[in-house]
């Protein structure tokens, strides 16, 4: 991984891609992870000397970054579920987490209560995933061999190559057609392992008009991240 010395150094993660034509760096929203993509055949002295004439860039880019530190979440903290924020309530009665008149209602150890919120947006963000992955998939005509949720910052989701699906459990925190989308993106890719047109139009026939959700996603997604649920 090459580091662009100064003040801080700044490291670079390289992509090459047979598809790009020339270089193109990126940073992303959700963690200020720097990307470097370029032709298969380039050298690395090239990607290095593009890198640099860049510099002044990146670095404005990066100090405009927002704070990574988060909100720890709590008893009296707003958290959006599928979209809706919801006030973090104390239960008075029950053991189980529990939306009720627009509170997210937390029974036991009120010190507790963000991790118990999280532990139920997790499983609930597993059905969500489960059933929209399951109805996208029967659309066209595959099966995935696994789900696993993750707390990534880089990705929303991931297909691999055996079919297996990996989702950030966040994304139960954005609008529930947000969540439909990125199921949607992640299951074309049992049909096309790639972002060829083949594979958007896979995209678009099974959820038209995706690019509002994605464009939610790059304009509201590292708001996501910013919640800190005690894990």
């Amino acid at each position: 991984m090459p580091v662009l010395p100064g003040n801080p150094p700044v490291e670079v993660h390289l992509r090459r891609s047979a598809q790009a034509r020339r270089f193109s760096l990126r940073v992303s929203r959700l963690d200020g992870k720097v990307t470097l993509t370029l032709p298969q055949r380039a050298r690395d002295s090239e990607a290095m000397g593009f890198l640099t004439a860049q510099e002044g860039w990146l670095r404005e880019t990066l100090a405009t970054m927002p704070e990574a530190a988060g909100e720890r979440v709590g008893l009296g903290s707003l958290v959006p579920v599928e979209g809706v924020p919801l006030r973090l309530v104390q239960a008075a009665t029950g053991r189980a987490v529990r939306v009720e008149g627009g509170a997210l209602l937390v029974p036991g150890d009120p010190a507790q209560a963000g991790v118990r919120a999280g532990a139920w947006l997790k499983a609930l963000a597993r059905d969500r995933l489960a059933a929209a992955s399951t109805r996208y998939a029967a659309q066209v005509g595959r099966g995935f061999t696994g789900l696993a949720l993750r707390d990534t910052r880089s990705r929303w989701g991931s297909c691999s190559p055996d079919g297996r699906l990996m989702y950030s459990w966040r994304l139960i925190l954005a609008p529930a057609s947000v969540l439909d989308y990125v199921a949607a993106h992640e299951v074309a890719h049992l049909v096309e392992m790639n972002h060829s047109p083949a594979y958007w139009a896979v995209v678009g026939r099974i959820f038209p008009g995706w690019q509002r959700e994605r464009a939610w996603l790059r304009s509201h997604g590292q708001d996501l991240h910013r919640l800190r649920f005690g894990d």
